[in-house]
């Protein structure tokens, strides 16, 4: 059975997410009050294309991969939720079909509150209109950075980029070494592959070059970060040419 509330660092993740801390403690407390707790393990469905919008959703633990399918079949990943990020608000305000699938990615807890409840926090709080275009602008930002990336950087710049962003929502520093950090989360070269629009066997090789370079170090159980400096410089790399 699904434990309805929050562990400690779930809650935390949420009340530590950039933007649902700038919210004013009142809507925050309305938030939270309506809100419920899901469980999912690992590859299990939270969300499908086309499924009618009937929550708001934020991770609290693990990660969401928000993927779709294209027409030969092809599985492509388009980003993972961390946990104090929310979304599925988009369909909620156009009224619209969810246009993606999500997954939980790893042991997943999602808070969720339903659409109906969504509705009247929005009515009692003219505050959360104005916090969601703020969420819905930095997106866009995102959205733009990424396209611009992708038709500006070289693939080597690329992955340097998701590795440090990466470290900043997954790292876990090393016992061993302070200067090392630990990616979290685990993907494997084709899902990492996904994410930044190449194949596998591109990514291999741009990961083994870091890997020489003592930037990053390949474990199978994940990558482990060497080196955040030499990743900076990579990522800032002239525009390919």
């Amino acid at each position: 059975m699904d434990d309805p509330i929050l562990t400690i660092d779930e809650r935390e993740a949420i009340n530590n997410g950039r933007w649902f801390s700038s919210l004013s403690p009142s809507l925050r407390h309305d938030i939270l009050r309506c809100a419920y707790v899901r469980r999912h393990k690992d590859g299990e469905l939270i969300s499908a294309r086309g499924d009618p919008p009937e929550e708001w959703i934020a991770c609290a633990k693990g990660a969401v991969r928000v993927s779709s399918t294209s027409l030969s079949g092809k599985q492509i990943t388009l980003t993972y939720v961390e946990p104090g990020i929310w979304f599925g608000d988009v369909a909620i305000f156009d009224g619209d079909r969810r246009t993606h699938d999500a997954y939980a990615h790893g042991s997943t807890t999602i808070l969720c509150v339903a659409k109906a409840d969504f509705k009247k926090i929005l009515a009692a709080h003219a505050e959360l209109y104005e916090a969601m275009l703020r969420l819905h602008a930095r997106r866009i930002r995102q959205l733009y950075g990424l396209v611009e990336d992708l038709n500006t950087l070289p693939l080597r710049a690329r992955l340097a980029k998701q590795l440090l962003h990466l470290v900043r929502s997954y790292g876990v520093p090393s016992l061993a070494d302070g200067r090392e950090v630990r990616i979290g989360l685990q993907l494997a070269q084709e899902e990492l592959a996904q994410l930044l629009g190449a194949s596998r066997q591109r990514v291999n090789q741009e990961l083994k070059s870091m890997e020489r370079e003592d930037a990053i170090r390949i474990e199978p159980g994940g990558l482990v970060v060497r080196n955040r400096e030499t990743l900076m410089r990579i990522s800032e790399a002239e525009i390919d040419k």
